[in-house]
């Protein structure tokens, strides 16, 4: 039985009902009534095939509870929303074919465009950006020949800065604590550390890093490792401050002072770097401002049609928060 026949009333006012416009209120209730007892979902993909526009995009992350996604969040929805659309969120968990779905979703027309966030880029991940059936911009790095919009964050030169900076305070033993180096962010920390020891003279050694999961929990247990090494390190670099934060809750469990006995320095400059105490030195990535850029890259390729424009690709310059973890006298935003 169809809403019409229900409800006793003809299509065209069914129509009318679901659609928002205007109808008589004993009609719409019956409608909706009917609707309801027939267990009626609106579909949004026929409505994109009628109207050839869903009015929605997507956001595809890793960790939705992340602060630097939802910094990016915020800054991607103030963009998109004063523009007309709504925002969807999907965490993939950094599962791969969580990720390739997404892409490929974009063949269901139930968003109009994607941003996504991948911290691993794989043949197949390039694949289905290239050939995605709607407009897609990546926070992230892609091979240059990939005709796929990007928006960059300089890890390499974030992490030598965050190094450089730990030297100068008087560091010599600067362990680092990094995520997997098959991501894209933990390969670019890392080549970043190992660039900044060799320009400062110092020697890379395996006992002072260590690889693990980006998380608090995992900074604690590498902290705890890092620390049984002789002689200790003096300082700790952390891939993200989410590494950082669980870092220093096992120097501070030890006894040990921050920045006293060890510094320590994260990434990302996110809502944690405040949150603990002392107060975190973070180098900033420019969350806010990737997500803007690749909201604003994403909405001119939906103005674009007809793809005139060329494949764009900006790099965020990042820069270093002193905060007390590495030198209590040490408040100032440095660039």
């Amino acid at each position: 039985m169809s809403i019409a026949e229900r409800a006793g009333v003809s299509v065209a006012s069914v129509s009318r009902v679901l659609n928002g416009l205007g109808a008589r209120r004993d009609t719409a209730e019956r409608v909706r009534r009917a609707a309801a007892e027939l267990g009626y979902v609106p579909n949004a993909v026929a409505r994109s095939l009628k109207g050839g526009r869903t009015r929605q995009l997507t956001f595809a992350m890793q960790d939705i509870g992340n602060p630097v996604y939802v910094a990016m969040v915020r800054a991607i929805q103030s963009v998109t929303k004063a523009a007309g659309y709504r925002l969807l969120l999907h965490s993939t968990d950094a599962v791969a074919e969580d990720e390739l779905a997404v892409v490929r979703s974009l063949g269901d027309r139930t968003s109009d465009g994607l941003i996504i966030c991948p911290i691993r880029i794989t043949d197949a991940h390039i694949e289905a950006l290239t050939n995605a059936a709607g407009p897609v911009v990546v926070i992230g790095s892609l091979p240059d020949e990939v005709p796929v919009d990007s928006v960059r964050a300089d890890s390499v030169a974030g992490a030598a800065i965050a190094v450089r900076h730990l030297y100068a305070t008087g560091r010599r033993r600067i362990a680092f604590v990094n995520g997997p180096p098959d991501t894209v962010p933990g390969h670019n920390r890392d080549l970043g550390y190992r660039a900044a020891l060799a320009e400062c003279g110092l020697a890379y050694a395996d006992e002072l890093v260590v690889h693990t999961e980006f998380g608090i929990e995992t900074g604690t247990a590498a902290a705890e490792k890092l620390l049984d090494a002789r002689p200790k390190p003096d300082a700790l670099f952390c891939a993200n401050d989410q590494l950082a934060l669980g870092a220093m809750r096992a120097l501070l469990a030890r006894g040990l002072r921050i920045p006293g006995d060890i510094a320590v320095a994260g990434m990302d400059d996110s809502t944690l770097a405040q949150a603990g105490w002392p107060p975190l030195t973070s180098v900033d990535l420019r969350s806010s401002e990737r997500g803007r850029r690749a909201a604003q890259l994403l909405l001119d390729r939906l103005h674009d049609p007809d793809g005139e424009l060329p494949t764009r690709t900006t790099t965020e310059p990042p820069r270093l928060v002193v905060r007390a973890s590495t030198d209590s006298s040490e408040t100032k935003r440095s660039p």
